[in-house]
């Protein structure tokens, strides 16, 4: 017969499954106890295997019951799946579609195939630490079940939990299960069955029937089965024998009114008390509550819901037969602003504690204790620590809970200082990065590491350095036609462009005074390929003059000289200090860029010679007069003369390529080369 009130796959809103690490292991985090030590947060786990399976559980136990039961069932081997499915979709709900497989291939048999799978899920699942956090719950089956009630609630406060979803204990082999899906509920059977033969080894019938007027919860009703070996106590089995007597042990007194301590001791031991009869009526208050309420109460007999607020079991109708039902749920009472007060101090003040039905009296006991936040919630509620009875844990929760809070706070106060110093660290780095970069870009590398560690720097000799010397044709006309704006503006974009040359060339940028632009390579780190750099630059920012124009509408017309030699290099000045080239070289290079003419490249003898040095380069040189050589260039013989740089081209590309491509292949063929 299909399952009376099982619902549709297509009426469910499908919910995530619970996560677990890979390998289908629950994920302890902040935790260093020994890995046998059971805390609550295996509690939690063990829990909501029965409420919330993992994929990787529910597909461990599909597998196990594919394997026992695939004569049964042909088809149910169809509930498998790939574990990588879990991987991919982190929040695939395999129970969902667990549910609508099954009710595909046998609607008929879908609950007795869920009740089997929730009987493997714990034979395969519940092991080691889990059974152990099942374990403790109690020593016999009704224990266990009173317990569940218990620890979920506790679980569901630490997880600020507001829905209804849990378990509550209603009786005598009753268990009260809420969720809004049914298919937890069917699994949840089969694994409370697997659970008792587990931890007690007793069978037990479970017959689950919905409660009537709430479609979400589920009443399940336990009884034992019968069999020679077997009374039918919820609590463990005991064995019947024929040969050994059985025996009975005797209580001290079985009348409550053999009892010998009155009223009074006993409402001065559990202050936090009351008793109420059959009508909820107040018969007995403990002195706390006395203390509280008896200058607002004329008499006993006062209905208990006019001073106290049900708080805790939600749900609960305030009737005598309901409340005897939920004995094994805490309870949490509000107290109430009684009648005619004025001004009661405790209102709001919450008790947590234990209903306890007294069947000799047909009444109900509360006791219990205040629910506190340290000293502060006590004396705010006109309490002292005299009022927590001495037996009574409350008061070394509240005091070890003032000193945590006193530890917090210089936690916190140390957390507060921790973070203002790394914000201030932070902050230093992030400030010391800039002048670290800001050195880097007015010097070279090693330079600028020396200066930023207060080491003495000292001039040194560098050979074979290739010198850029640039300036702008008829830069005094321009300036006299412009404002300083027009001609600031002029420049900037320029350079701007000149800088990302140096930049990609990975050249070392000298100084700009006016339009005089000076570079140099081979300082900061020698290569063979320095002077083939500079002369690259030198190519592309006469390319790039076309690209700039003047105020007036005209193109911008550069002049630029090339040399190679040996220069004096080192930091001049205390304040501002700068990078100074000196040396005879460096007055020849300026020489070669004021014989040059306009949108030409004048290149020295030497830094011919460096161009010309490797093959697979090919720079076209145009040779000119030797009369155009500066009288400062040593011309032993009067052989040498100086070049116009025109063009360069890589003999790997088609000529007809702009120049653009043959520097950017050259540039990436010397870099994968290692710049030797």
């Amino acid at each position: 017969m299909a399952c009376p009130f099982f619902r549709r796959a297509d009426s469910l809103t499908r919910q995530p499954s619970v996560i677990a690490e890979p390998g289908g292991h629950w994920a302890l985090e902040d935790e260093e106890l020994s890995d046998d030590a059971l805390t609550l947060t295996h509690l939690q786990m063990a829990i909501q295997l029965l409420t919330a399976p993992s994929n990787e559980d529910l597909n461990t136990a599909v597998t196990s019951l594919v394997a026992k039961y695939r004569q049964n069932w042909p088809n149910i081997h169809k509930l498998k799946l790939d574990p990588q499915t879990f991987k991919s979709c982190a929040n695939y709900d395999y129970l969902a579609d667990i549910q609508e497989l099954l009710l595909k291939m046998d609607e008929a048999s879908a609950s007795e195939i869920l009740v089997l799978l929730g009987e493997e899920l714990i034979t395969c699942c519940c092991t080691g630490i889990i059974e152990r956090a099942f374990r403790c719950l109690g020593t016999d089956l009704q224990e266990f079940l009173g317990s569940l009630d218990g620890v979920y609630d506790v679980l569901k406060l630490q997880e600020e939990d507001v829905t209804d979803t849990g378990f509550v204990c209603a009786g005598e082999g009753e268990l009260i299960f809420t969720s809004e899906r049914p298919v937890i509920a069917w699994l949840l059977l089969g694994s409370l069955k697997a659970l008792t033969r587990m931890l007690y080894k007793v069978d037990v019938n479970i017959k689950i029937e919905p409660v009537e007027g709430d479609a979400r919860r589920y009443r399940y009703l336990f009884s034992l089965v019968k069999d020679n070996s077997q009374t039918m106590l919820m609590g463990r089995p005991t064995a019947v024998s024929k040969t050994i007597p059985e025996t009975v042990q005797r209580s001290n007194s079985s009348n409550a009114s053999d009892l010998q301590m009155n009223s009074s001791s006993f409402c001065k031991m559990f202050p936090w008390h009351f008793i109420m009869n059959e009508q909820l009526e107040l018969v007995q208050l403990g002195r706390g509550f006395s203390k509280l309420y008896k200058p607002y109460m004329a008499d006993f007999g006062c209905q208990a819901t006019t001073y106290f607020d049900f708080k805790r079991p939600k749900g609960l109708t305030m009737k005598f037969r309901d409340i005897v039902r939920r004995t094994y749920t805490p309870f949490l009472i509000g107290l109430n602003n009684p009648p005619g007060a004025v001004d009661f101090p405790a209102i709001g003040l919450e008790i947590k504690g234990q209903m306890v039905h007294c069947p000799e009296s047909n009444s109900l006991l509360f006791i219990g204790s205040p629910f506190l936040d340290g000293l502060d919630g006590l004396t705010c509620n006109g309490l002292f620590i005299s009022d927590i009875p001495l037996h009574d844990a409350t008061r070394e929760v509240i005091l070890v809970g003032e000193q945590a809070r006193a530890q917090d706070g210089l936690r916190r106060r140390m957390d507060k200082i921790k973070n203002s110093i790394e914000e201030a660290n932070s902050a230093v780095t992030k400030e010391r990065k800039k002048n670290v970069s800001l050195l880097h870009l007015i010097f070279p590398a090693e330079i600028a590491e020396k200066l930023w560690l207060g080491s003495s720097i000292d001039a040194k000799t560098y050979p074979d350095v290739t010198i850029l010397f640039s300036d702008i044709v008829g830069f005094t006309s321009i300036c006299s036609r412009a404002t300083p704006f027009m001609v600031i503006s002029m420049l900037e974009g320029l350079y701007k462009d000149f800088d990302e040359f140096c930049d990609f060339f990975d050249v070392y940028k000298v100084e700009t005074i006016g339009d005089a632009y000076c570079v140099a390579s081979g300082l900061h780190r020698a290569s063979i390929y320095d002077a083939h750099k500079v002369a690259w630059m030198a190519l592309k920012m006469i390319d790039a003059c076309s690209k700039h124009i003047t105020h007036d509408g005209e193109q911008i017309k550069m002049r630029i000289g090339l040399h190679t030699g040996t220069v004096l290099a080192g930091v001049v000045g205390r304040k501002m200090p700068r990078y100074c080239l000196f040396g005879h070289s460096v007055t020849i290079a300026n020489k070669f860029e004021s014989g040059s003419e306009a949108l030409k490249i004048n290149v020295s003898p030497t830094t011919k010679d460096w161009l010309t040095k490797h093959e697979g380069f090919e720079f076209e040189l145009q040779p000119r007069d030797p009369s155009f050589l500066p009288k400062e260039f040593p011309n032993p013989g009067g052989t040498e003369t100086c070049y116009f740089l025109e063009s360069f081209r890589n003999p790997a590309l088609d000529s007809e390529l702009p120049l653009v491509e043959h520097i950017n292949v050259a540039m990436k063929t010397i870099s994968e080369g290692g710049d030797a």
